[in-house]
C-alpha cells in the first residue's frame, strides 16, 4: 500500500523558448506519483522552476545491503538486472515516446533481507498498472532512467539500482514519507511495455540533442 501523496505545487515561470520545449510543453501543475520519475532539468530547459514545499522535513535514507553480485555495469554507475527478456532487438532512439511500467523502492528492494526497504511510487495501484508516457532521452525523467530505458527492448524488464547523481542529486524530490531525501540511491523494479513510432526530428531538435549528450 503506498502512503498517501504530499502534494507539492510547482509553479513553472516561463522566461525564454527552448528547443527542449518542443518535445515537451510544461505547464504549472500539482505533483503526483508520476513525477517520481520526473526531472527538474526538464524546467531548466524552459525556465524557471519554483518548489513551494507544504511537507514534513524529509526523512533519510539509509543503507541498504543489496546483493549486487548478479547485475551487471552500466553506464555512470547504474547496476541493472534483466528480469524479463523482451521481444526483438529494436531499442528506442532519443526524442522517441515510450511507455514504461515501474515500482520506485528506496533502501533496497523489499527482498533484500534486513534492509528497511520501502515503496514511494507505482504505476500499478488499485486500477491496475498506468504506464508513465514520456518521450525517452529528452530529460523528461531523470538521467538514469534515460540512460536505462534507451538500452532496453520493448517488453524487457529490469532491476535498477540508479546512484544519486543521476537521480535527484542532492536536492531530493517531494516531501513527506513519500518523498525522496537528498542522495538518495534509487531501486526500481521497470519494464518497457511500448514503443511508439520513431521521432521526425527537425534541425532545431538535432542541434538541441547534439548539444545535450547524455
Amino acid at each position: 500500500m503506498i502512503a498517501p501523496r504530499i502534494c507539492v505545487t510547482l509553479i513553472l515561470l516561463v522566461t525564454a523558448l527552448s528547443t527542449a520545449s518542443a518535445f515537451s510543453a510544461t505547464s504549472p501543475r500539482e505533483i503526483n506519483r508520476r513525477d517520481a520519475v520526473m526531472t527538474t532539468t526538464t524546467a531548466a530547459a524552459t525556465g524557471l522552476l519554483q518548489l513551494l514545499v507544504a511537507s514534513p522535513v524529509l526523512l533519510p535514507a539509509t543503507a541498504a545491503a543489496v546483493d549486487l553480485s548478479q547485475y551487471q555495469d552500466g553506464p555512470k554507475g547504474i547496476k541493472y538486472l534483466v528480469t524479463l527478456e523482451g521481444g526483438g532487438t529494436v531499442k528506442p532512439q532519443r526524442g522517441q515516446k515510450v511507455r514504461a511500467s515501474y515500482t520506485l523502492y528506496l533502501n533496497g528492494f523489499p527482498e533484500d533481507g534486513d534492509s528497511n526497504s520501502r515503496q514511494v511510487d507505482s504505476s500499478k495501484g488499485l486500477l491496475g498498472d498506468q504506464p508513465f508516457e514520456f518521450n525517452v532521452g529528452v530529460a523528461q525523467v531523470i538521467k538514469g532512467w534515460d540512460i536505462s530505458l534507451l538500452d532496453m527492448v520493448q517488453g524487457e524488464a529490469r532491476r535498477l539500482v540508479i546512484p544519486s547523481d543521476v537521480g535527484y542529486g542532492d536536492q531530493g524530490a517531494g516531501g513527506g514519507f513519500s518523498g525522496i531525501p537528498g542522495g538518495a540511491t534509487l531501486y526500481f523494479d521497470v519494464q518497457l511495455t511500448e514503443l511508439g513510432k520513431l521521432p521526425v526530428i527537425d534541425d532545431n531538435q538535432r542541434e538541441w540533442l547534439e548539444q545535450n549528450p547524455l
